[in-house]
């Protein structure tokens, strides 16, 4: 069983009796990979935001093993930081699966999932913003986590401040489709979110981006910048985050449309 619900449809309709129940819910939350981890699998009912897989750091044949046992239990998967080397390798392992991928070279976004596995039903909205093509990559993390959290995404890229006029029919989107939070990617001196946050009455989260040159040009430049802001409405998170800024937009999109529902 995949939740906490399905146990408790079952134990309700006396298919698992209340030892049964009790057992499934304790084996539910964790799930040992071998002796390499465990995977939280009941996160997303806990907190709203699924198990994800940081792929950077982590060997092929761990890789697998993990990803095998997430899609065997949640019928898919969400893989960041992947290296073209190893999205082939899972490819060529794992070919009963489907792979969604986006992203660049060394820097893939990969959503892994089986046949049975359907997008959950869109509640809210939120845009993804970047400031240059550059910045695209970890706004794909955004995209993909939204995708997975049922939240509909409206992606706007390349309006970064150095042609300022650019900005306009962005923002008229953004408030005519009533997106419900926004994230903002940008490098270099990340101005970016600041200026959206001066425009919008809904919550920015910026996302510095470890792009430029020269002193400060590996986003420490850009941090700085988003969180000396004078725009309030601005929060931000850490360098490259692109997954974190998502989510956090993903709980507040679906929050906003708990209450107009």
């Amino acid at each position: 069983m995949k939740s906490t619900r399905d146990i408790l449809e079952a134990m309700k309709s006396g298919d698992l009796s209340v030892e049964e129940a009790e057992e499934a819910l304790r084996t539910l939350s964790l799930t040992a990979v071998g002796q390499i981890g465990m995977i939280d699998l009941n996160r997303e009912e806990r907190n709203g935001i699924p198990e994800v897989v940081l792929a950077e750091t982590k060997s092929i044949k761990n890789l697998i093993q993990i990803v095998q046992k997430i899609v065997s239990r949640k019928e898919f998967a969400l893989l960041t930081r992947v290296q073209q080397a190893k999205l082939e390798t899972l490819q060529q392992e794992m070919n009963e699966y489907h792979f969604d991928v986006s992203g660049d070279d060394d820097h893939l976004t990969v959503l892994v999932h089986d046949k049975k596995w359907s997008e959950p039903q869109k509640q809210g909205k939120i845009a993804i913003i970047t400031a240059g093509t550059s910045d695209v990559v970890y706004a794909e993390e955004a995209v993909a986590i939204a995708r997975i959290m049922g939240v509909e995404s409206l992606t706007l890229y390349d309006i970064g401040v150095a042609g300022i006029h650019r900005i306009i029919e962005p923002v008229m989107r953004i408030i005519e489709e009533k997106v419900d939070a926004v994230v903002v990617f940008a490098g270099m001196e990340g101005a970016l979110p600041t200026v959206l946050a001066s425009l919008v009455d809904i919550p920015v989260i910026g996302v510095p981006v470890p792009v430029g040159y020269g002193y400060g040009g590996a986003g420490e430049t850009a941090l700085a910048s988003m969180l000396q802001s004078c725009a309030p409405g601005l929060a931000v998170v850490n360098i490259g985050n692109g997954l974190g800024g998502g989510s956090v937009a993903c709980l507040i999109a679906r929050n906003a449309a708990k209450k107009r529902d």
